[in-house]
Order: structure tokens, then C-alpha cells, then sequence
């Protein structure tokens, strides 16, 4: 199909955000800040128009230098990630066929001689569609500048289906077998009609553009329809409008001190059944027969696999056969060094490698735990600071309460990482200085998370005051100086990993 610049624009929602800094936020949603290196990471946080506006200035500046259509540079720029000094450098190159073939795009410079049966067709009375092989006059008729040409039915039923079933955007190729010429979403926006599948095709299209590019990244909350926008790629925290802090590398909640790999690597560990192939290798034997999966459930040593084709009856002990048990030969009591050794250890390295996993894991869990519901403090603090301005305190007076909260909620979500760091972690001199660093804030966290559930009460308001700021502000000092060390460690090589 014929077409000349973009004509439509995108249609999106309006979000609308809260201020995050009082007390009209959502308090299960509270997130801690999060904590930044000393060198501040800039970015921005796009609503979807605003989106949708840089994809248009990118396609902009980048149409100023190859001088082609929007709709064309739209789609190389998808091709190479919406990277436009890769574009361009590919572009000049020289190979200009190569470069738009690559892209699945006609070269505007050398068109198919198939593609003049577009002008063609313009005066011919009737034309065959390739798809239904309808005969139908040619404004009844579309194609693309590969000339391959189908009832406008007929394209509607498959972009449609392309843009519902399948959620393709950018990727739909020309409705010809064998042609991998892709439509432009203006052909797209010109062919189909119902509004439904335009708006759909619209989302997948910004979707599309904020995936594809390094510099951008959907906010990971919930329902969130926010981007945030980075000049260089960096593995730092990130904070959303709508309150939510995640790492912008990963997309994960902010884990300083662990890395992403490391992050990867643990979360994977705790989704599968690893674990749990450990526990049967310590707790279970199998068939020396059949190799089934035996437990133990009683005292009796003569084993019977309940494998219906195998019942092979063994020793739990030895598993050797269980027949010359009762014989003069019988030598399951007598010691074999070297077998023995060897289960042995097989054994307690399941059993070693289970215990040492669930010692981090549980720490781990019970800080996310504490987390959650150290979150809902926000609540009863509210109400609290409201009791305490009733007590001749002012509203400024009381916001060490809210100030308390922040700084142990960030210390409980550094705490729960420092446990996927330690677990990787060889031991060494460093990790030893990390684990009294751990130790330290852990213990002032846990004191100050007391003061705030427990020893506020309406007679001892203004008396735990103090009690409460000194507090917190040892715990901010401990996580700063356990960071600063892990961060010392990473730029001179301390930390050594067990893979």
C-alpha cells in the first residue's frame, strides 16, 4: 500500500500519580529508598505519551540523516534495537540491499519489478485476490511495495489475527507464503477498522519500542504504566512515580549489596526443585536393581522394591541382595574402608550442601517476611504521630517516627540480600570483616524494629524519642558502612564466588 508520512497518533491512558512522600500513599506498597552510590545515576520516568514522543524524535533525527519515510525508519530502527548509531553505521556501509534486506524491508532505491503491479492494477477493471482468489475491483484491493496484493477482507482477517491472536506488532510480515516483508504500522492503522484491534496494535507497538531499546525499561509494579529512561545502561536503583524502586538492569527489586548474575542465579535456585533433589539424595536411597527412589519408613533393614516389575529384595545398609544375609558368607557387618569412605562422604556432602542452603534461605525468607509486615508499620505510626501531636507535639516533631520506619525497612531489604551474597560467597579474611558487618546491623535492626512494634506507647511519647532517632540512626550508619565495604571489595577484587 501506497503511504506517505504517519498520520495517527497513539492513543494511550492517562496514569495518574500520587505524591509518595506523606501519607496518601498505599502503605503496602511502601517501598525504602533506595540507597544510591555516591555518583548519581540520572534518569528519567516517561508516562506513555512521552514515549511514544521520544520514539518520534528518534525516528526523527534519525530520518534527517538517511532521508527515508517514517514508516520505513521505524521499522529499522526496531531491527537494530531502536540503536541508532549501529543504524547508521550499518547503513553506510555501502551494501544497501543487504542492509534493507536484512531489516525485511523493500530497498527504496531498487524496487522489484513485481511491485509496479500496484500502479498496474490502478487501471485494470478487476483483480484476483492471492488469498481468497476473489475477483474484485483494485480499490477493493491492498498490497505492499513487494506487490503482492489481497482483498482488503482478507488483510483485515490477518493482521487481526497477527494482533490478537499471536500479540505481534512490529514483526508482521506481508500475508504472501514465503514473503518476509513486514507491514508498517501506518498500512496497519489505514487497513483495519475496528478500534479495538488498533488500540491493541498501538500498545504492542510502544511495548515493542520500550523492550527493544537498552535505555528503556517498563516499570516491573503491578498494573504500573510508567518507563523509565537512562542515559548508559548500569546495574543501579531506579525509582518509579508510583513509588516502586527496582534495579534497572535486572528489573528486580534494588539487592545492593549482591549483583544481578548472583541474584539470577538464587532466584532460579529457590523456584526449581534443586533443593529438593538434595533432600531425597540425603534422605532416600534407590534400588540397586531398578534405581526407584526408596525412603526408609520402619526399622527393618530387608528391604522390597515396590516396583511392580523389579521386587528385588535388598539390604538397606549394604545394598547388597539381601539372600546370603542369613548365610556363614554373610559380610555386611565387616567394614570396607574404601566403600564406606566413599558413601560416606557422597552422603554428607548432600547433607553439608542442604544444611549450608537452608541456613541462607530461611534468613533470607524471614527478613523478606519481616519486610512485609514491617511495612505495614506506616499504619500505626500514622496513628501514632496523630497521638503525639495531641501531646503538644508538633506535626515536624513527629516525623522521626516515619523517618524510623524508612531506615528499617531499607535495612531489612539490604538484610535479605546480604544473605543471596553471602551464599556465593568463599570464605576469606574479607568475608569474615562482611559477616561482623552483617552481624552488627542485623542486631540493630531487630532493636529497632522493637522500639517501633512494641515500646511506643502513649505514656512514653516524647521519652522514647530520642531513644528511637539514636537508633535508627546507627542503623543507617552500620548499612552504609557494610555497603561501602562490599562496594571496596567489588572495585578491588576482594570476593571470590563459589559457582
Amino acid at each position: 500500500m501506497d503511504s506517505d508520512e504517519d498520520s495517527y497518533e497513539m492513543d494511550s491512558g492517562n496514569v495518574s500519580s500520587g505524591d509518595d512522600g506523606g501519607f496518601e500513599v498505599d502503605m503496602d506498597e511502601v517501598q525504602p529508598e533506595p540507597k544510591a552510590d555516591s555518583d548519581e545515576y540520572h534518569y528519567d520516568v516517561l508516562t506513555t505519551e512521552e514515549i511514544v514522543q521520544h520514539q518520534r524524535e528518534i525516528i526523527d533525527e534519525v530520518k534527517t540523516v538517511i532521508r527515508l519515510q517514517s514508516t520505513v525508519t521505524r521499522i529499522l530502527l526496531n531491527h537494530f534495537k531502536w540503536d541508532k548509531e549501529k543504524l547508521l553505521e550499518k547503513y553506510f556501509d555501502g551494501n544497501t540491499d543487504e542492509f534493507f534486506r536484512g531489516a525485511h524491508v523493500i530497498n527504496p532505491f531498487s524496487k522489484p519489478a513485481n511491485a509496479n503491479k500496484q500502479k498496474n492494477a490502478k487501471t485494470n477493471t478487476a483483480e484476483e485476490c492471492e488469498i481468497c482468489f476473489s475477483q474484485l475491483p483494485s480499490d477493493s484491493m491492498a498490497g505492499l511495495e513487494c506487490g503482492h496484493r489481497f482483498c482488503l477482507t482478507c488483510w483485515r482477517e490477518y493482521l487481526t489475527t497477527k494482533i490478537i491472536t499471536e500479540g505481534l506488532g512490529q514483526s508482521i510480515s506481508c500475508a504472501a507464503h514465503g514473503c518476509d516483508i513486514l507491514v508498517d504500522d501506518v498500512t496497519v492503522m489505514k487497513l483495519v477498522t475496528d478500534n479495538r484491534v488498533r488500540i491493541k496494535y498501538q500498545q504492542l507497538i510502544t511495548n515493542s519500542f520500550v523492550e527493544c531499546n537498552q535505555l528503556l525499561r517498563w516499570c516491573p509494579s503491578i498494573d504500573c504504566t510508567y518507563a523509565i529512561k537512562v542515559s548508559y545502561v548500569d546495574s543501579k536503583p531506579v525509582r518509579c512515580k508510583c513509588g516502586h524502586n527496582f534495579c534497572f538492569v535486572c528489573g528486580e527489586n534494588w539487592h545492593d549489596p549482591v549483583k544481578c548474575r548472583w541474584l539470577k542465579k538464587w532466584i532460579k535456585k529457590c523456584d526449581d526443585d534443586s533443593e529438593t533433589s538434595n533432600w531425597i539424595a540425603a534422605n532416600t536411597k534407590e534400588c540397586p536393581k531398578c534405581n526407584v527412589t526408596i525412603e526408609k519408613d520402619g526399622g527393618c533393614n530387608h528391604m522390597v522394591c515396590k516396583n511392580q516389575n523389579c521386587k528385588h529384595d535388598f539390604c538397606w545398609v549394604c545394598l547388597g541382595s539381601w539372600e546370603p544375609h542369613g548365610s556363614s558368607w554373610y559380610n555386611c557387618n565387616r567394614y570396607d574402608e574404601d566403600e564406606a569412605k566413599a558413601a560416606r562422604d557422597a552422603q554428607e556432602k548432600f547433607r553439608s550442601s542442604l544444611a549450608r542452603y537452608l541456613h541462607y534461605y530461611n534468613r533470607y525468607m524471614n527478613h523478606m517476611q519481616s519486610l512485609k509486615f514491617e511495612n505495614k508499620l506506616y499504619a500505626s505510626v500514622k496513628h501514632k504521630m496523630e497521638e503525639m501531636q495531641q501531646h503538644n507535639m508538633s506535626w515536624i516533631e513527629v516525623q522521626f517516627l516515619k523517618k524510623a520506619v524508612d531506615i528499617l525497612c531499607q535495612c531489612r531489604q539490604t538484610l535479605m540480600y546480604t544473605y543471596v551474597f553471602a551464599y556465593y560467597l568463599k570464605k576469606n579474611n574479607q568475608s569474615m570483616i562482611f559477616e561482623d558487618n552483617q552481624k552488627d546491623l542485623e542486631s540493630a535492626t531487630e532493636t529497632l524494629s522493637e522500639y517501633l512494634e512494641r515500646d511506643i506507647t502513649s505514656e512514653n511519647l516524647a521519652d522514647i524519642k530520642q531513644k528511637v532517632q539514636d537508633k535508627y540512626r546507627y542503623c543507617e550508619k552500620r548499612c552504609t558502612v557494610l555497603l561501602a565495604h562490599v562496594h571496596e571489595g567489588y572495585e578491588k577484587d576482594w570476593w571470590e564466588y563459589l559457582e
